[in-house]
């Protein structure tokens, strides 16, 4: 292909799943989108051209197109004039295989596909495990366990699920006839089984770190070089091996989605796909949402160190995650003296606080009430029987276990069914927790060695040697894949005007109370 684009001719791949650019360097495009090949030298990424768009893109998402003159589109929009002999039969053979109608054989490619780089990724697991780990562990004078489970995470866990799930779809894999393999239902039996990435992705920005400062030792380049060539990997550093799982995670719903585009809804399969999809990509936003509140956790610890005249317990000891805040007027009983707070609600609890006078910027603690034992109302305008006074845009709160009473507020009504909307999150989250596990006391445990300082996931790169390809291998992030960016808040870009100094002291006391009472420690 090379010596065909030097030659001078035009060469096109059509694209199998979208790719969402990182850097202004990539070309973004759609599966099903045709892209010229200007530069394939390097077999990883590629240079292209769409219209007057042009960048680097992975050669693994997409495939060339044998016949170069007539796009790929008109073929399948006509598949019948193929079958008619119209088309040269050699050149649909290479393209589509032989003796199969487009859409099966199409099926059969990606059923194809996603058996053989599920065989590729159970080799690279073992390789891993019994390439590195394996040796690390004869090497005590060099590695503690503490280091292996910090750079390795539950990779061992994953390579014992991976191997099972492999068993289930080869049962399901139709040999002679792929297109009829009914692999979906195996998704749909592990479902549950994915959610072992969550801890894997969300350990991985510590596992560049530990591994990061070990390859500043000669001695620890020399032995990951030594375990790699005793193994017979390919060159590509321990860092690069150790982002796979990230991207498989990442590809699966990708996969089912190509999948699904070519099973026909009468396929018996296709329910079962169409479920699976839906499955995955609800692995990825759990660990999505997962990654988000872990990274909330410093964020938290740093707004409270904020607050000035703090009582009772840290915010960490109980949540993990702010749902909404917003100022609100607050009457309580018996006196009903109206006061204007700033609440912050939280998982299991809301802590108001009152804005200092003078500096507006500064916040002191006032109390907190326990949602968990809490009843939220929506009052109509007019008088409120409790507390004997006229209102409007209020809803109360009112205690299971006793008598406290707690009339709010809003300025507007927007605010108010906005204040609903948040109350109702925050017990839809708090009983997912209860179903799924805390998020943070689930993976503190990895960031004991460094909860003082969290990593930003996308740090993580591997090491490609063409100095002008993109900084990342291809790959669907996880956190983008569920949903849409969202949109940046506010709040927490705010939190350092809140105090003319940052007390970081304050900050690592929270973090530490809340990582020993996660692991039962003494503090």
């Amino acid at each position: 292909m090379t010596l065909l684009i030097s030659d001078g001719s035009v060469v096109y791949a059509e694209a199998l799943w979208d790719h969402v650019t990182m850097d202004d360097q990539e070309l973004g495009f759609k599966a099903g989108d045709v892209i010229e090949v200007v530069d394939a030298t390097n077999k990883e990424w590629w240079w292209g051209r769409i219209m007057d768009s042009e960048g680097w893109f992975p050669a693994s998402f997409v495939r060339l197109r044998v016949n170069q003159d007539e796009p790929i589109d008109e073929y399948l929009a006509h598949p019948e004039e193929a079958q008619t002999g119209e088309e040269d039969p050699a050149s649909l053979g290479l393209l589509l295989g032989p003796g199969l109608p487009c859409k099966e054989q199409m099926r059969t490619n990606v059923i194809n596909e996603i058996m053989s780089t599920e065989r590729d990724y159970i080799k690279h697991l073992k390789d891993i495990c019994e390439g590195y780990i394996k040796q690390c562990r004869k090497r005590t004078d060099m590695f503690n366990e503490e280091q292996l489970r910090t750079i390795f995470g539950n990779i061992e866990d994953i390579y014992r699920f991976q191997r099972k799930f492999l068993k289930g779809l080869e049962k399901k894999f139709n040999k002679e006839q792929p297109h009829l393999s009914e692999i979906g239902c195996c998704f749909l039996e592990h479902q549950t089984d994915f959610q072992i990435y969550s801890e894997y992705c969300n350990n991985h920005p510590n596992a560049c770190v530990q591994l990061s400062k070990l390859m500043k030792v000669n001695k620890y380049v020399f032995f990951f070089e030594a375990c790699r060539l005793l193994q017979k990997m390919i060159d590509i550093s321990l860092d690069g091996f150790l982002l796979t799982p990230v991207q498989k995670i990442c590809k699966y719903p990708l996969q089912l989605a190509e999948l699904l585009k070519y099973t026909n809804p009468q396929h018996r399969d296709y329910k079962d796909v169409e479920a699976a999809l839906n499955a995955m990509k609800n692995v990825a936003r759990l660990i999505n949402e997962r990654k988000r509140r872990l990274e909330n956790i410093d964020k938290i610890a740093q707004w409270q160190s904020s607050i000035e005249d703090w009582e009772g317990e840290d915010i960490l000891s109980r949540s993990s995650d702010l749902i909404f805040s917003g100022e609100l007027t607050k009457l309580s009983q018996p006196q009903a003296k109206s006061q204007q707070r700033m609440f912050f609600l939280f998982d299991h609890q809301m802590v108001y606080c009152k804005k200092d006078l003078l500096r507006r910027d500064m916040l002191y603690y006032k109390g907190r009430m326990d949602m968990d034992h809490m009843e939220v109302i929506d009052m109509e305008d007019g008088k409120e029987k409790d507390f004997n006074i006229s209102v409007k845009n209020a809803l109360k709160l009112r205690s299971l276990a006793s008598d406290e009473v707690h009339l709010l507020c809003a300025k507007k009504p927007e605010q108010k069914q906005r204040w609903l909307r948040a109350f109702a999150d925050e017990r839809r989250q708090v009983q997912h927790d209860r179903e799924t596990g805390p998020i943070y006391a689930q993976f503190l445990f990895m960031h004991e060695s460094t909860v003082l300082k969290v990593c930003p996931f996308h740090q993580t790169v591997c090491n490609i040697k063409h100095p002008s390809l993109p900084t990342a291998l291809p790959q669907q992030q996880v956190f983008m894949l569920a949903e849409p960016k969202r949109k940046t808040s506010t709040f927490w870009h705010n939190i350092g005007r809140l105090t003319p100094f940052k007390k970081e002291r304050e900050q690592r006391r929270i973090k530490r109370r809340a990582l020993c009472s996660c692991l039962n420690r003494p503090f």
